[in-house]
């Protein structure tokens, strides 16, 4: 018997999650002094935080401990049931160290049962993407630990992540940018795209202008696209409705078959980035 984990910073929607019958691993986040541990949408308010980011407050993302790892997995190890759990990008948190403390302790006490973990090398949905194929995979492959384990490299490949930022000081308070720099490209109207590249969070891109910013990722899309296993495509907006409506119907005129999910920005993400942030995510060629 195996089963399958994910982890709430791959910001997939609760009923996906529910429906494809995967462990969840719940990351926390803070926001005016009080954690919270996200639950993939079901009862956060989405929209309510990015408000209150919008109003002022401060929000950020933390690692999880080592106890809480023990008790999640322990009850598993004790029924002897394999896990995969398949993350967010090892660069991007101490979580993991916490997590290999854990799993060194419970597999010197349950030495038979096999703990695999596959990292995404993403985050977000470009994260949630690989999690969901290798979960349909895991699933209709008799929950064989090492056949997903092939599938979800070989998605990986295939997954791509963009992000546009709609205002700088939210990285600036995340330490990727100089406060003076994010000033500078707020007043310039410069737009990064970021993506993840080796498991870390990059800027590849910069554009003068939102519709220029946006045409960006449109054309992206356009000349990488390729659909992958029937995979959705993934439209994400952090409060930004008639934005993430906007791109939903081009990436449609772009690939009229695709099954293109809406999504709001999870608290990952907008810690980092902010409202008005928007992404697509979708499997490339």
């Amino acid at each position: 018997m195996a089963v399958y984990f994910c982890d709430t910073d791959c910001e997939l929607w609760y009923t996906t999650v529910k429906e494809l019958g995967m462990g969840v691993i719940q990351m926390p986040y803070t926001i005016d002094g009080e954690e919270y541990l996200y639950d993939f949408g079901e009862k956060t308010d989405l929209k309510g935080f990015f408000k209150k980011m919008e109003a002022g407050s401060v929000a950020s993302t933390s690692a999880q401990n080592e106890a809480y790892y023990t008790n999640l997995f322990e009850p598993y190890f004790a029924k002897g049931e394999d896990i995969l759990y398949v993350s967010f990008s090892t660069k991007m948190s101490s979580t993991f160290n916490f997590l290999d403390l854990a799993i060194e302790n419970l597999k010197a006490k349950y030495p038979k049962v096999r703990f695999e973990r596959f990292d995404t090398q993403s985050i977000c949905v470009g994260a949630g993407i690989i999690v969901e194929l290798g979960a349909r995979f895991f699933n209709s492959h008799n929950k064989d630990i090492d056949a997903t384990l092939k599938y979800l490299e070989e998605v990986r490949a295939h997954a791509e992540i963009l992000f546009v930022v709609e205002n700088l000081k939210y990285l600036a308070r995340g330490g990727r940018l100089s406060p003076a720099k994010a000033a500078i490209g707020n007043f310039m109207q410069v737009k990064p795209i970021l993506s993840t590249r080796d498991g870390e969070l990059n800027v590849i891109a910069k554009q003068n202008g939102s519709k220029k910013a946006m045409s960006y990722v449109i054309d992206q899309f356009a000349s990488t696209y390729k659909d992958f296993d029937n995979a959705p495509i993934y439209v994400l907006g952090a409060d930004c409705d008639e934005v993430r409506e906007e791109i939903a119907v081009r990436v449609k005129a772009i690939a009229p078959n695709a099954n293109i999910v809406q999504l709001e920005v999870g608290p990952v993400i907008g810690a980092h980035c902010g409202p008005k942030t928007y992404g697509l995510i979708y499997t490339k060629k």
